[in-house]
């Protein structure tokens, strides 16, 4: 569903109403040439499981370059140029319906729905039995429910028997969800089998759309992948990981809370539980140089840990949030732009959504096909950022 500028106004309006399979801890020297210091890092090694099925979702509704146009002072011209978007898909969260649309009665679209729709398709390629999944885990910074999505998602899948929870680690979260369910497979004995990890966002709901910098960059949607627990090492799966963060970059990327302010000194009850969180700030420059710093480090931090090399590597799966920093970590690591696995023209930002839903497109078109190492890299808030190298055991193409 695309808008045209005469009704954006009223779409950005609801909008900002709604609004080895143990852990190592070692020094490594650090794979910058330029730098002589040690590198103190948290890794995983080969974790004993494969991805057996992915899928993903968005939401129906299309704000464009040119719809952004006649909100605020900017030009498709510019907006790709600089960030490489040409439309992004966002959530009308409990959006009144109009009484005169056409549309079916099915419930308003919500974070819960979409990772439920990605999870489904991720299930559905597994060839697995929802009773049969162990594990949950929704990567969520924007969940409808504060206390989780999970166990929702869950339930809508029929997953009778799974443990559930979220977890919260901004753009970072499908990697860093990915490597905690490997842990769940690896380290137990025969108590979980099946995981299903999820990465879903609606960064809209937190968005100044007043603001160019920042609303022309988000979009929201969800991505997962089922993991199956293996014998041994094997021939697919997560072949190592690396993970970090940074709690001292905090004001360069944050969504905080923001309570109303207290006007007596004995304050009323009703003051005290007042309070909604603030708009998503970001400062640009400096994640722009995080990341460029930080990312190619990581990625070859996994691949240390995999026992592998950057020629290795058949595809770079980058978390989408900008072109150029993209193209820049691409061109520091020695690989070519025809070798990265890109959506971020038709997404936009969706958070910990966008590396399984890329992955997912990839997969379905062919691009991807099983063998096929992919080396996944996210990175955002908190700060935090990580590495997992991926051999693709899945199905190639969606059957």
């Amino acid at each position: 569903m695309k808008f045209g500028s005469s009704t954006l106004l009223s779409v950005i309006s609801c909008l900002l109403t709604t609004t080895s399979a143990f852990q190592i801890h070692k020094t490594l020297p650090s794979p910058t040439k330029s730098s002589s210091t040690s590198l103190q890092m948290v890794t995983t090694g080969p974790l004993h499981c494969r991805p057996i099925g992915i899928g993903s979702a968005a939401p129906s509704t299309v704000i464009t370059n040119q719809d952004l146009e006649s909100v605020v002072e900017t030009s498709d011209e510019w907006i790709r140029t600089r960030t490489g978007i040409s439309e992004r898909r966002v959530l009308l969260h409990n959006s009144p319906k109009d009484e005169d649309s056409t549309e079916d009665d099915s419930p308003p679209e919500t974070i819960k729905t979409l990772a439920s729709k990605a999870a489904q398709q991720a299930l559905d390629m597994s060839g697995l039995d929802p009773e049969s999944i162990d594990l949950v885990l929704v990567a969520t910074s924007s969940p409808d429910d504060m206390f989780g999505d999970a166990t929702s998602v869950a339930a809508s899948l029929g997953c009778k028997n799974a443990m559930a929870f979220d977890l919260t680690a901004a753009c970072s979260g499908f990697l860093f969800g990915i490597t905690t369910a490997g842990q769940f497979l690896t380290n137990n004995d025969n108590t979980f089998n099946n995981a299903i990890v999820v990465g879903a966002d609606a960064l809209s709901r937190w968005i100044d759309w007043s603001d160019r910098n920042s609303c022309i960059l988000f979009g929201d949607g969800a991505g997962a992948v089922v993991l199956q627990a293996t014998e041994g090492k094997g021939d697919a799966g997560i072949l190592g990981s690396s993970a970090h963060s940074n709690g001292l970059g905090y004001e360069n990327l944050n969504c905080a809370y923001k309570g109303s302010p207290v006007t007596v000194n004995t304050p009323q009850v009703l003051e005290l539980s007042s309070g909604s969180y603030d708009n998503l700030a970001m400062n640009g420059n400096e994640v722009y140089k995080f990341a460029t710093r930080s990312v190619p480090r990581v990625i070859k931090e996994a691949l240390v840990a995999a026992d592998m090399e950057v020629e290795d590597v058949d595809w770079l799966l980058l978390h989408q949030a900008n072109i150029r920093i993209m193209e820049t970590v691409a061109s520091r690591l020695g690989i070519p732009m025809e070798k990265v696995i890109t959506n971020l023209s038709k997404y936009g930002n969706t958070s910990a959504a966008s590396i399984p839903l890329a992955l997912d497109e990839a997969v379905r078109s062919g691009q991807v096909k099983e063998g096929d190492v992919i080396a996944c890299a996210g990175f955002g808030a908190g700060l935090s950022w990580g590495s997992a190298i991926m051999k693709w055991g899945g199905k190639s193409v969606d059957e």
